[in-house]
């Protein structure tokens, strides 16, 4: 989906995120509706927006800006900042120009250069639908039924997650399911992550069995047994 929205064949995403809260300690906190790096180590904040008003391109500027703010470190320097890009699939064509993109960077009003702060604001129309490839994902956005998508595996993702019809006026059922599997598999890997913690905790201690330590951690025994040989320790 980045790659068509970045009008690009070659990204590779490393880590993906739904649903990703930021707080601002002084301020409003933002919650991200996908937050994703690239092996470039750029930033993208995508969002998907219906009504008109959470579009608005002040929201775009305090998301770019929040999403600065928790970049850097302490005393970290200000051009290690990553480029990053906010992006906000609309349901309508916010600017009413009949173009599926709109490209907002900042230059020097005097003679038209580009000012290169490396933060940019894409806002995509979800009302483009045409038989480019942007064309056609936005027709699967607001397309309901998997059988009529034009994209295999959005398709696919629709019509595994999708229970009932519900939803066939929204804007874009399938990047919510996106969204919500990501955020779902997010919080797996947490729960996994704490798990094994707990385990080779226990493990290093040496004094519970197996079993009692895959009790304790919530896992399999088998996955207890691999966490014990990759700490070398002997467990009961």
């Amino acid at each position: 989906m980045l790659n068509i929205v970045m009008q690009r064949k070659d990204l590779t995403v490393l880590e993906a995120k739904g649903q990703v809260q930021i707080k601002n300690l002084q301020g409003r906190s933002i919650r991200l509706d996908i937050k994703a790096t690239d092996k470039d180590g750029k930033l993208y904040n995508i969002e998907v927006q219906r009504d008109k008003d959470g579009a608005c391109p002040e929201r775009a500027r305090y998301h770019s800006a929040i999403l600065d703010a928790n970049t850097l470190l302490p005393k970290q320097n200000f051009n290690e900042l990553p480029e990053t890009y906010i992006i906000f699939i609309t349901e309508h064509d916010y600017f009413k120009g009949g173009l599926p993109f709109y490209h907002i960077n900042r230059k020097i009003e005097e003679n038209g250069m580009t000012f290169c702060d490396r933060s940019h604001i894409i806002y995509v129309n979800g009302e483009y639908q045409d038989d480019s490839d942007i064309g056609k994902l936005m027709h699967d956005f607001a397309c309901a039924n998997p059988d009529e998508m034009k994209y295999r595996l959005l398709a696919e993702k629709t019509r595994y997650y999708k229970k009932d019809e519900k939803g066939v006026n929204k804007m874009s059922p399938v990047m919510e399911e996106l969204v919500a599997e990501i955020a779902a598999e997010e919080r797996a890997a947490e729960r996994e992550a704490v798990s094994n913690e707990i385990a080779m905790n226990l493990l290093e201690e040496g004094t519970l069995s197996i079993s009692k330590i895959a009790t304790a951690a919530k896992l399999p025994e088998s996955k207890v047994r691999e966490l014990a040989e990759q700490l070398q320790v002997t467990a009961k």
